[in-house]
């Protein structure tokens, strides 16, 4: 490490004791976590999180179906016939509510994990998709409202992956994925097991089941193409589903078209030409109508627009031309009004409109809780949301007509109601060129009047996605964990972010790191003006297009930032071009461009490898290991460069069996600890060499009988 460099880190050490004492615990690897009081939130709480994910109403409106995901628990003493370790994804919880008096039910807890779950048309049952017992694949089963065990009532010669009831009860349609032959599979036991890269390619077909008629086999919907988002029409003799050409994940972003076929046949009854990206489509009651949320045009970044067609194609029409928002979910409650759900800069609102574009209400305005996920009874009158705000990731919030606002149904954990928050805000300020930019601002827990604190800004990626006034702790995300150990924290919604219309989603697009990651410097310009922020220790962290904002501010806008954590992010945008799965998704709604049009220079002088030999920023860099979005070289090639050019500290973390983000509970802890040591150590200590690079999980001690086990299994 050179001289300057050391003294630039030291003109960043607070001349108080404490800090002194944090830093001999990180460098003598005495501990990886800063103390915490024990009413403020810390990584133990984010471990044993519990949130609701899908909530969805009974068709006559009487229950409330819901999946609460639990994450598996490294910290809890095993007893000796349970696993010794936990890891793995998230254990996923099916629990009913009784809407009449509130009262929540659990139906199947545990060490289980189902998804897609939904109601039989008579409201009777819940059903799932699991592979449980014996089961070779995924397959589909049905609980019963009113007791009585789960039962397979649908299993396939490979996973089934999504399902839609028809509405006498009897036929399902689903989703599978072809079957490998059997001669692929006997080949690769021989030891031939060559990959042909995007060829060798496994569709996903439509297939209807008659479950009553145990004899008959489901037949195949002959489609030309790879099928997804499938709906039966309220006729049952129509479904509506999306086409793409092929299974790539490109193809599924940019070319899906919503069809209309016969059900019997496979017949394409109507093609709808939606422009680019496709999200939610559901049938209007009377079957004449589909609405759809949509791209405005194949250079739209996200589907947000409010569309509705007649069911033979012949018209889409944009219900909220110009709309400054995105719509995120929609629901008929009758055959000429839509519901939806719209975000709106920080906050969303939940309104209706008639398909004619006409009577739009705002029914619950901004600044109440964070909707998604809405579930209408089949009547309309009642309805279903996952809602979170500042204290409190999702749970089911419940409204049903006349009500002033919906109203919260679970508390999946009531422990947090015993711990200290951090004052949280919605922020606005102005970029260099006079746009207005909005954020959250967490602030330090215990902030006291005239003092300056470290600032850590979370940049989200996409970037067409944008931050919501709601729950913003998560793994990757600093949130009330950094503001309980003395940090603020900022969210900003720079341009490109959605929320604000499309025409500001836009923004970014043929300008990588232009004006978008100025947005983020002029953010904390603002709130060191605002006498909150010390400018001298500012650090930057985000994930996928965030970390490309972290990488970038830890190179191009070096001196800025005192310290970057880069996860799964872009270094150099010419090999990211030709390694991504999404070539064409970012050509057309990102870069506009293509290297060989003549703009390698461009390309070259929008990554952060380019400008390595003036980084002074030390940057953590983690990736997961099979990541085909960012591939892992480009976290290789910006700690290789760094490392050989000497700089400046740099350290990178590899999560093997993780791609693009992390799902397994042991690699999130893992990044949780490592990028808030990394932060505690260059904004708040002395900086100079990288803490070390072993952690205290803060794991349980071994019991005897666990130590004797594993002297054995060392013998052996």
């Amino acid at each position: 490490m050179n001289h300057a460099y050391r003294v630039a880190q030291n003109r960043r050490l607070q001349p108080r004791i404490f800090h002194g004492l944090l830093i001999l615990g990180l460098v003598t690897g005495i501990s990886s976590k800063a103390p915490a009081a024990d009413d403020v939130f810390t990584f133990k709480h984010l471990a044993k999180l519990q949130q609701v994910g899908t909530a969805r109403i009974s068709p006559d409106g009487s229950h409330i179906a819901y999946v609460r995901s639990v994450p598996r628990d490294p910290y809890k003493k095993r007893g000796k016939h349970e696993p010794k370790y936990e890891d793995g994804s998230a254990w996923t919880e099916l629990h009913v509510i009784r809407i009449e008096d509130g009262k929540s039910m659990p139906f199947i807890t545990g060490r289980k994990s189902l998804s897609r779950i939904d109601w039989t048309p008579d409201s009777l049952a819940i059903s799932f998709l699991a592979k449980r017992g014996k089961d070779k694949n995924k397959s589909l089963y049905l609980i019963p409202l009113h007791g009585g065990e789960a039962r397979r009532v649908l299993a396939h010669k490979t996973d089934v992956d999504a399902y839609d009831w028809n509405p006498d009860g009897r036929r399902v349609a689903f989703l599978a994925k072809d079957k490998e032959p059997k001669d692929a599979k006997d080949l690769k036991k021989k030891g031939f097991k060559a990959e042909v890269y995007e060829e060798k390619l496994k569709y996903t077909r439509a297939w209807i089941a008659d479950l009553e008629n145990e004899e008959s086999e489901p037949h195949e919907l002959e489609l030309d193409g790879n099928v997804a988002e499938l709906h039966w029409a309220p006729d049952g003799r129509r479904l509506t589903l999306t086409l793409a050409p092929t299974p790539l994940i490109d193809d599924h972003y940019m070319k899906r078209k919503v069809h209309v076929v016969d059900a019997d046949s496979g017949e394409v009854l109507a093609k709808i030409d939606n422009p680019g990206k496709i999200g939610q489509v559901a049938w209007s009651p009377d079957g004449k109508h589909l609405a759809m949320i949509s791209a405005e045009d194949i250079h739209d970044s996200a589907a947000g627009r409010l569309m509705v067609s007649p069911a033979d194609g012949s018209r889409l029409s944009d219900l909220i031309p110009n709309y400054e928002g995105h719509i995120s979910s929609i629901a008929w409650q009758d055959h000429k009004t839509i519901m939806f759900i719209g975000d709106e800069g920080c906050e969303t609102v939940f309104g209706k409109i008639n398909i004619d574009g006409s009577a739009r209400k705002i029914i619950v305005p901004t600044g109440g809780p964070i909707l998604s996920r809405l579930s209408l009874s089949k009547n309309g009158q009642s309805g279903v949301f996952v809602g979170n705000d500042s204290t409190h990731p999702g749970e089911v919030f419940f409204m049903k007509h006349g009500e002033a606002s919906p109203r919260r149904m679970t508390t999946s954990n009531p422990w947090l109601s015993d711990l200290r928050f951090a004052k949280q805000e919605v922020v606005r300020y102005k970029a260099g060129d006079g746009l207005e930019i909005e954020g959250i601002l967490i602030h330090p827990l215990d902030e006291k009047p005239g003092q300056r604190y470290p600032l850590i800004v979370s940049v989200h990626g996409g970037p067409e996605a944008n931050e919501y006034n709601g729950w913003l702790t998560r793994y990757a995300r600093p949130g009330q964990i950094a503001a309980a150990q003395g940090f603020a924290v900022l969210y900003p919604n720079y341009r490109g972010s959605t929320g604000r219309g499309v025409k500001f989603s836009k923004l970014g697009q043929a300008d990588y790191a232009g004006p978008e990651f100025d947005d983020l410097v002029d953010g904390v310009k603002h709130l060191v003006h605002s006498g909150l922020v010390d400018e001298k220790r500012v650090g930057v962290t985000g994930g996928s297009y965030g970390g490309f904002a972290s990488a970038w501010c830890a190179t191009a806008l070096t001196k800025h930032f005192a310290a970057s954590v880069m996860f799964v992010g872009i270094s150099d945008h010419i090999s990211k071009a030709g390694t991504t799965d999404i070539p064409n998704e970012m050509y057309l709604v990102h870069s506009r461009r293509w290297p060989w049009e003549g703009y390698w220079d461009w390309f070259r002088e929008r990554s952060p490898l380019f400008y390595t030999k003036q980084a002074r920023t030390p940057i953590l860099i983690l990736h997961g290991k099979n990541d085909t979005r960012v591939h892992p070289s480009q976290s290789m090639q910006l700690y290789r460069y760094l490392k050989t050019i000497g700089e400046v500290p740099v350290r990178l973390i590899f999560y093997p069996g993780e791609g693009h983000g992390n799902r397994k509970i042991g690699a999130r802890l893992d990044y949780n600890l490592r990028m808030m040591r990394w932060m505690e150590h260059y904004l708040k200590g002395e900086g100079g060499d990288p803490p070390p690079h072993e952690i205290d999980y803060d794991l349980p001690d071994k019991d005897e009988d666990e130590k004797e086990h594993e002297k054995e299994s060392d013998r052996d």
